[in-house]
């Protein structure tokens, strides 16, 4: 379980204000909460988004109550890449909740060794499911793809006990197709001493023809 200490943010502080003391301002809200100003230490927040992701249930600790939440939202400076905001969704106990789970492909296709082309149509699918079962990812077992036209489709995925999918089952998330060549016509260069083809309808011209505009020499 992941936990991060929060404090109530100060409405008079301004949020470059909260930046400038090393916190980033956020917030938390739900079906049964109202939006809640937050703050939280950038360096703890910055650890927790890059191992949970917005698939992995946070606990909220220093706002009242203790919340179990996703990560909803963040917002990074376009330039710096510094995390300017957050955005928490308070998970309703005894409720589903109804997410894109990242997909995770795993093994080697056969048909990729067979010089084949393995495409990856879909990297996350829709499910619902209890917090309890929350996936990080769902994996994608690519050695069952041995042929040309194999395919995993949405409904060959395994899902947790509670989980239902949401995308539509037959979509396909990845296939085999057939890698093809493709062959380049190189130009015909006539032999040394060859007359170059003339165009249909073209005319012949002499060697020895005047140039236009040159009189011939009598």
């Amino acid at each position: 379980m992941i936990t991060l200490e929060v404090k109530p943010r100060d409405p008079k502080q301004s949020t470059d204000a909260v930046r400038a003391a090393g916190a980033v301002p956020a917030v938390f809200y739900g079906p049964k909460e109202m939006a809640t100003s937050i703050e939280v230490n950038a360096r703890r927040l910055e650890h927790v988004w890059k191992e949970a992701g917005e698939t992995t249930i946070i606990t909220l600790q220093g706002a009242g109550e203790n919340k179990d939440t996703l990560i909803h939202d963040v917002q990074f400076h376009p330039v710096t890449g510094q995390l300017l905001h957050a955005d928490f969704y308070v998970i309703e106990k005894g409720k589903k909740v109804t997410l894109n789970i990242p997909l995770e492909f795993v093994g080697s296709a056969p048909a990729e060794k067979a010089g084949h082309i393995v495409v990856k149509a879909l990297h996350e699918i829709e499910i619902e499911v209890t917090p309890a079962e929350l996936p990080h990812s769902l994996q994608v077992d690519l050695s069952k793809l041995e042929n040309v036209g194999d395919h995993i489709a949405a409904k060959d995925i395994k899902l947790p006990q509670s989980a239902a999918l949401i995308s539509s089952p037959d979509e396909i998330v990845v296939s085999v197709t057939e890698f093809k060549e493709e062959k380049i016509e190189e130009p015909v260069v006539p032999a040394e001493g060859a007359e170059a083809p003339v165009s249909e309808g073209a005319e012949a011209v002499p060697a020895d023809a005047p140039a236009e505009g040159e009189a011939k020499a009598e």
